[in-house]
């Protein structure tokens, strides 16, 4: 039988550091991921804890999906000659 390892988020964080010296992910970073739902955790008292097989195995197969942007298309508004010296007028640069 495979006992879980069980964490806290700042548990995480320094057996992840232990792991990986360089590794940019940070108690906040882990805790976003709890509070997203990306990772399951289990509340006791005011504290989560994850399972941190599971969090590794999260990181280990996440690929972040990147939806394309969407293009918008700039409208275009013509202005008649009459209306242009109108509004140069207003502002000034005619007289």
């Amino acid at each position: 039988m495979n006992i879980p390892r069980m964490r806290t988020v700042p548990e995480s964080a320094a057996e992840l550091k232990a792991l990986d010296q360089h590794t940019a992910l940070t108690q906040c970073a882990i805790r976003r991921l709890v509070l997203d739902g990306k990772i399951k955790s289990i509340k006791a008292g005011r504290k989560h804890l994850i399972n941190f097989d599971d969090l590794l195995g999260y990181l280990l197969n996440h690929i972040p999906i990147e939806e394309p942007e969407k293009e918008t298309t700039a409208s275009v508004t013509h202005i008649g000659s009459d209306r242009m010296t109108e509004y140069k007028k207003n502002i000034g640069l005619i007289k």
